[in-house]
């Protein structure tokens, strides 16, 4: 399992302990795993993007969890599947069965083509596909969990902002959702070839639809304003990222506009779907309210 620590790793390790699986781990900063289940674990500490770390971690393995955490330092290709290529390999070398891996929504659409680090995701996944194991891809829309990093400009101008219009319809979900279709795919190994399996919540919201259950689940007036893609570009750059990987992030928006996202199929979607509403009293309301 890669990224054990990550916003969804935290979440599958419980279930897959709680499945009977034994699992091995790879950890930059073994440290961070929770104690309740360090010790229940094998842990390979390094990165695995690193080749001698992926040979030590899928020797044995029947199954692997994998989940790329973009480099903004990179191009987008590089930071997907330049650091996947190692792993690949692996897969390939130690006879890995099946891998499950967190991806994005777009497969079969006129935009994947030209979505960024959609684009570069979906390319990571043939990658995957490529090297003859059985292959799921989550085919994941933004998280829920993104507007964490709105907390407080929620709390103290009770604001939100995204590139989006605000009135375009588009699929979310809660990376608690993409832990639960990751565990199913996990500990029931029956499917073979390769695809992908959206994860959705139950609706499709506007960011006018996410200001409207936001205000009335946080008993306070919450709007949403819009900004502009380059102004967006603009502020990136000002970080230091890398000008390529930060073009991939506006390309990605701009195609998630356009549409990327929509016409999913719900009845084909992967297990329970957390309502926006639920989200933000449990999670959202928390973080907003915190000093």
């Amino acid at each position: 399992m890669t990224a054990p620590t990550g916003n969804i790793g935290r979440r599958l390790l419980p279930l897959l302990l709680a499945g009977g699986e034994e699992v091995r781990v790879v950890a930059r900063d073994p440290a961070r795993l929770p104690g309740e289940v360090r010790g229940r674990v094998e842990v390979v500490t390094g990165s695995h993007g690193d080749a001698a770390t992926v040979e030590r971690a899928f020797a044995g393995a029947d199954a692997v969890f994998w989940l790329v955490p973009p480099d903004a330092s990179l191009t987008p290709f590089e930071a997907y599947s330049g650091f996947t290529r190692p792993a690949a390999r692996a897969f390939a070398e130690h006879g890995v069965g099946h891998v499950v891996g967190v991806s994005a929504l777009g497969r079969g659409t006129p935009l994947a083509g030209r979505a960024g680090l959609v684009t570069a995701s979906l390319a990571m996944d043939d990658l995957i596909a490529g090297s003859g194991v059985a292959y799921r891809a989550l085919a994941n829309p933004s998280f829920f969990e993104n507007l964490l990093e709105e907390a407080e400009s929620i709390r103290e101008n009770g604001v939100f902002t995204d590139t989006a219009a605000a009135d375009r319809p588009a699929p979310m979900v809660a990376v608690a959702d993409i832990a639960a279709a990751a565990a199913g795919l996990l500990l029931d190994r029956s499917w073979s070839g390769a695809g992908s399996v959206p994860v959705l919540g139950p609706q499709d919201l506007s960011p006018d639809d996410l200001a409207r259950i936001m205000s009335r689940e946080l008993g306070r007036t919450v709007r949403y304003e819009r900004q502009s893609l380059e102004d967006m570009r603009s502020a990136m750059l000002g970080y230091g990222l890398n000008e390529a990987f930060v073009e991939g992030m506006v390309e990605m928006k701009r195609a998630k506009d356009e549409g990327l996202d929509a016409g999913v199929d719900r009845e084909a979607r992967a297990g329970s779907a957390t309502g926006f509403a639920q989200w933000c009293a449990q999670t959202l309301k928390p973080a907003v309210l915190a000093a």
